[in-house]
């Protein structure tokens, strides 16, 4: 049976191009059945619900390491500088900024400072707690208000015939490192920004007011039933994966069966990496040019 879902004209009209790169985690638990579950199969028996654990479990570890499952959202900064994390949001990849060309700017985290959770004082300086005995949260940390209230350095236009903007490390974060030279973690002339991770927002520097800012991350693939997908690259990862977290699970299973799915899993996993890297021997030769470069000292 043909494994494509649409004609050719069905699938230029619909919104589904694509599709036929991946798999769904349904039609994985339904062949990982067929394949490996039996009396005369390496799994005797094993629940559909069992199944469908574990390959969402591998889906996770593979969506965080192994398969490419970057998202990306493009967003105005409003005048608050704070935005909401992305609903599926597991950690991010990068955040730019977006420039009138159309180019990304890096934005950096910033390690000066963090986002605590304030708690709520009289005017003695005692804590407040609410009718169950909870202490009284703030909704937003001084911290991060003053963060978000500072004056760039790096914004502002500066003057190049100025000595000691010269001096002071060009302008960029002239507040660090006057003695002793710039510290190269804070070399940057674009904004910063801070997560905090308990409230799920992320804060911005007073440069980005109003300016485009991509935000790239890690989800887990498990959000939607629309995400539920793998490459096919991957598919056999998948397979050997689930196969070695229900055999180590039973009781009175001969360990070299165990090794043996180990062995396969890491094997799969390793050819699954380097078919994701996507790596293109005319792009590599490209690159490698640079090399035959004689550099003058």
């Amino acid at each position: 049976m043909a494994l494509a879902q649409y004609t050719p004209k069905e699938y230029y009209n619909s919104k589904n191009q694509g599709y036929y790169q991946f798999i769904s985690i349904d039609d994985i638990i339904s062949n990982f059945l067929v394949s490996y579950v039996g009396d005369d199969k390496i799994i005797k028996s094993a629940k559909r619900t069992e199944i469908a654990y574990h390959a969402q479990r591998t889906l996770q570890e593979l969506s965080y390491d192994t398969i490419d499952n970057v998202k990306s959202i493009e967003i105005e900064i409003p005048p608050s500088l704070s935005f909401p994390l992305p609903h599926d949001f597991v950690s991010y990849v990068r955040i730019t900024c977006l420039d009138d060309n159309g180019l990304e700017r890096p934005l950096k985290p910033n390690n000066n400072t963090t986002a605590p959770t304030p708690f709520l004082q009289d005017q003695d300086y005692n804590l407040l707690y609410d009718n169950q005995g909870n202490v009284l949260l703030g909704k937003e940390s001084e911290a991060s208000k003053r963060f978000k209230a500072q004056n760039d350095n790096a914004t502002g236009t500066p003057d190049l015939s100025d000595i000691k903007y010269l001096e002071e490390g060009g302008g960029i974060n002239v507040d660090f490192g006057k003695r002793y030279g710039i510290n190269p973690q804070d070399a940057n002339r674009n904004d910063t920004f801070i997560i905090d991770q308990p409230r799920g927002v992320i804060s911005f520097s007073s440069g980005v007011k109003n300016k485009i800012i991509i935000i790239k991350y890690v989800s887990d693939g498990l959000n939607v039933d629309g995400d539920m997908k793998i490459h096919k690259f991957a598919e056999e990862a998948m397979y050997k994966s689930i196969a070695l977290a229900i055999m180590s699970a039973k009781a009175n299973i001969p360990e070299y069966q165990v090794n043996r799915l180990k062995k396969e899993k890491k094997a799969t996993m390793r050819s699954a990496k380097i078919r994701l890297a996507n790596i293109n021997m005319e792009d590599l030769t490209q690159t490698m040019r640079g090399k035959s470069k004689q550099i003058k000292h």
